[in-house]
């Protein structure tokens, strides 16, 4: 059994209301010396098979699901 934990960031450039929101709320909240907050997506999933093919076909995913080439980097983990 593989775990494959999936980072999913926004590239730079790209808008990010949600990490925007947390730190003006961080501010609100008296929090001080906080210079940016961006949201990243994690996905963790377990899958049988061996390391090679466990990361292919997480590749796949991401490709095909997970993230948005436009938009989106990502980054594989295998555990």
């Amino acid at each position: 059994m593989a775990i494959a934990e999936v980072r999913v960031t926004l590239k730079k450039g790209v808008a990010d209301p949600e990490g925007k929101n947390t730190l003006k709320a961080l501010e609100l909240l008296g929090f001080e010396g906080v210079c940016e907050v961006r949201s990243v997506k994690v996905f963790e999933i377990e899958m049988d098979g061996k390391k090679a093919e466990v990361e292919k076909s997480v590749e796949e995913m991401c490709r095909r699901l997970l993230a948005n080439p436009v938009i989106h980097n990502y980054y594989i983990t295998i555990k």
